[in-house]
């Protein structure tokens, strides 16, 4: 016999340094959206929309201050390094977390190597005005390498600390900023000076509002960089109230700003060629379009704009290259990425090899990707991230608002939220039909992620969050064949669980496990559950006492935890379990449960057969009564029963409850439903071998005989409980009032469960892993509603 001790050390969180206050995290909010995409993307969406581009940007503007209230509230009740990512952890249930980080990792690295080979382009112009030209390379690899070098010197940078980077976006931020600044004064002062300006604003919105929905599609991701205040959350200096404020005044800066500069480009410009409207001319020079535009009006453009645009660049890469940083080390730290990503230097406080591979993931898209598109499908992943964000900040002012100290809190809860959800759907899909290659790339990553999750970081985070094995003592050596387990708490009540538990193994050979829980008030790390070594020892000794009595050889394990459902539920995924046999004390007093919480939340986490016993039940018994509500679970049910049944003279009878004054038609036509569904159990049928090879066990238990009773009654209940009483065992299956609102039994089960005088046996039977998987989200959502409700 083998035996294993074990436990996880307690470990502390990495922690970064609070170096920066409000100016910096303003200054590298605005550094993310007045940058780059501004100066490239303006001129595409005027392409698309048209003057309407001024709607777009104003429309972008309301949808933006509706997530920017969720992400100051939450930023504020819940700063840390991940931001969304953060969030849609505590919100929302399953992977959506991982996919939360997933799609703002590769958005935010894109939208950095997007910016790199802006600079790139900008660096090649500059040298081409200096005539020194593009040093023997083509343009565009000239604009990959000087690309690369430029995320080079910003991965140092950030390696330095947070405040080096603060510093070195201020002053880049500072500079584009007054750029943009005299590009918007020089464009309303041409406008004024000539009226005949105005008429550039007509027709408005040549493309419609899809042209607009489009643009607001397109222009997103400019909108987007109050997404990065929030990854500053633990390394800002008083975050509840810094986080909120610098959220609204960069909003404030921004939006306005945008505004005036859609104005001022439909505007100011006269293109050369008659007959072109501005905003064709600004769509015509597509990425150059705000630079071509700038050169007609401002002092200096030419040079002020090429500034402009290596100073916006650099901003946006600096900016981006943080936050996609601290996006991956917090999936590092979580466990849904390799923990390589979680390490931090000691000297700098920064963690260097995300930024390292986040650097690497950057350069490889600026050599290799095509970088349009993905362009496209970034933006794509920002709105479906910022989805995600809205819906679990519903959930989480629901479940723990009133436990989290607030620095600011939205105004009209839920419905904001809700809104922003619909319209960044609607400019999700928008952008599915501007670009199908980037709904392909952006569907692609998601089944990636999705793939990387349920085979690499979900069995990760699990091995994570399980309750600490305190002692295992293992007798078969292969734990991976049929195994049943048994959850001991009282010896005294153990023998009628393991009576179940060999009525299952006799009929097929398997390995039997006893679990004792030891548990630690919530309030308690639950390191002090290793003192209750001793104690528990002589409880699990006699619980694998009584089963050698019954022939039975059991491996057996002690864990702590805070809840003993937990435990079960862990020792369930990891030895993967076939049953669960647990024993059940009756009603609970808790109206919120329908067996009790501790056997409510094991089938709620544990996709597995659970048998719940009640009362002294006998096995093998000899007569067994199966309430069959519906008859195609009917053999699944007979199935079970026929393990428990006394071999010689037992029976099982099926009872299936109608309406009062059923035709007897109707009635035949149930009965053979019933008896159909139990056909491979029938003791009718015979072997092709006629018994050779068969058992003698298996041989006397087809000997037993199936009757099917119909019943009338209006109340399923009352003729339920009245037909139990002639009967040694009850059995009850889950119904198919199923997996999206049922707790774990219907109604109906739940209150003959409860109200049965006869030895009871509740079982709920595996689902399949979507329809399980479906469950559990689902039910996330309930319990959500009934936190809210108390």
């Amino acid at each position: 016999m083998a035996v294993q001790t074990s436990g996880r050390p307690e470990m502390v969180p990495a922690q970064l340094s609070r170096d920066l206050g409000l100016f910096e995290i303003t200054m590298v909010g605005l550094a993310a959206m007045i940058g780059a995409g501004v100066f490239v993307l303006t001129g595409i969406a005027a392409g698309v929309a048209g003057p309407a581009l001024i709607l777009a940007f104003a429309l972008n503007g309301v949808v933006t201050l509706l997530t920017g209230m969720v992400y100051a509230e939450l930023g504020s009740a819940i700063p840390g390094a991940g931001g969304g990512y953060l969030w849609v952890r505590q919100g929302l249930p399953g992977a959506s977390s991982f996919m939360a980080g997933w799609m703002d990792w590769f958005a935010h690295s894109v939208a950095g190597s997007l910016y790199a080979l802006g600079f790139g382009a900008y660096v090649g112009l500059m040298f081409e005005e200096l005539g020194i030209g593009y040093l023997g390379l083509s343009p565009d690899n000239f604009s990959k390498v000087a690309g690369v070098a430029i995320v080079l010197i910003f991965v140092y940078i950030n390696f330095k600390g947070a405040s080096e980077t603060g510093a070195v976006g201020n002053i880049v931020t500072a500079g584009q900023n007054a750029i943009i600044a005299l590009f918007i004064v020089s464009g309303l002062w041409v406008i004024f000076k000539q009226p005949d300006s105005f008429a550039s604003f007509t027709p408005f919105a040549p493309g419609g509002m899809k042209g607009v929905i489009q643009a607001m599609g397109l222009t997103w991701i400019a909108f987007e960089g109050y997404e990065i205040i929030v990854q500053t959350g633990e390394e800002v200096k008083d975050p509840r109230r810094n986080i909120p404020r610098a959220i609204f005044i960069s909003l404030v800066v921004v939006v306005p700003t945008y505004l005036l500069i859609g104005i001022v480009a439909i505007g100011a410009v006269r293109p050369e060629t008659a007959g072109v409207a501005s905003w064709q001319w600004l769509g015509q020079h597509a990425e150059l379009g705000l630079a071509r535009a700038g050169e007609q009006f401002m002092p200096l453009g030419s040079i002020l704009l090429l500034l402009g645009g290596l100073f916006s660049t650099t901003s946006a890469l600096n900016a981006t290259t943080y936050s996609s940083t601290r996006v991956s080390f917090a999936m590092g730290r979580n466990r849904h990425l390799p923990a390589i990503f979680a390490a931090i230097h000691p000297r700098t406080r920064v963690p260097h090899m995300a930024l390292l591979i986040t650097g690497g993931l950057i350069i490889s898209m600026v050599v290799g990707a095509p970088i349009a598109d993905v362009g496209a499908a970034a933006s794509i992943m920002f709105l479906l991230l910022f989805l995600q964000v809205n819906l679990a900040s519903i959930t989480i002012r629901r479940k723990y608002g009133d436990k989290l100290a607030h620095g600011y809190m939205m105004p009209f809860f839920p419905w904001l939220p809700i809104i922003a959800i619909c319209s960044q759907l609607v400019l999700a899909v928008s952008m599915f039909e501007f670009s199908p290659l980037a709904m392909y790339i952006a569907v692609a990553y998601i089944g990636v992620g999705f793939v990387i999750y349920y085979t690499y970081a979900s069995k990760r985070e699990r091995a994570a969050q399980a309750t600490p094995v305190l002692m295992e003592e293992r007798t078969a050596p292969d734990a991976e064949g049929f195994s049943v387990l048994v959850p001991v708490a009282n010896p005294a009540n153990v023998g009628n669980l393991l009576g179940v538990a060999r009525g299952l193994l006799q009929s097929q050979h398997g390995e039997l496990r006893l679990l004792h829980v030891s548990t630690v008030p919530p309030q308690l790390p639950l390191s002090v559950g290793r003192e209750f070594v001793l104690e528990a020892r002589p409880v699990i000794d006699a619980a694998a006492s009584r089963a050698h009595e019954l022939g039975l050889d059991p491996s057996v394990l002690l864990r702590v935890a805070h809840r003993p459902a937990d435990a079960i539920a862990d020792t369930v995924h990891e030895t993967g379990a076939n049953y669960v046999v647990i024993g059940w004390r009756g009603a609970s007093g808790d109206p919120r449960t329908k067996i009790g919480s501790n056997i409510d939340r094991i089938i709620q986490r544990a996709n597995t057969n659970a048998i719940v016993v009640r009362g002294d039940v006998q096995i093998p018994a000899r007569r067994i009564l199966i309430p069959v509500q519906h008859p195609e679970h009917g053999h699944l049910m007979a199935g079970l029963a026929a393990q428990l049944v006394e071999p010689e003279g037992g029976y099982i009878e099926l009872m299936h409850v109608v309406r009062s004054g059923l035709s007897p038609q109707e009635r035949a036509e149930r009965a053979a439903t019933v008896r159909a569904s139990i056909s491979s159990f029938d003791a009718t049928e015979q072997s092709d071998d006629g018994g050779a090879g068969v058992s003698p066990e298996t041989r006397a238990r087809r000997k037993m005989r199936f009757r099917i009773r119909i019943h009338e009654g209006d109340d399923v209940t009352r003729t339920v409980l009245e037909r139990s009483r002639d009967f040694d065992l009850l059995i009850m299956g889950a119904t198919q009032q199923g997996w999206l609102r049922r707790t774990v039994w219907g109604d109906t089960t739940s209150r003959v469960a409860r109200q049965a005088e006869c030895p009871l046996m509740l079982v709920n039977l595996k689902a399949g892993p979507l329809q399980f998987n479906v469950s559990q989200f689902f039910e996330f959502f309930w319990d959500v509603a009934d936190a809210d409700d108390d």
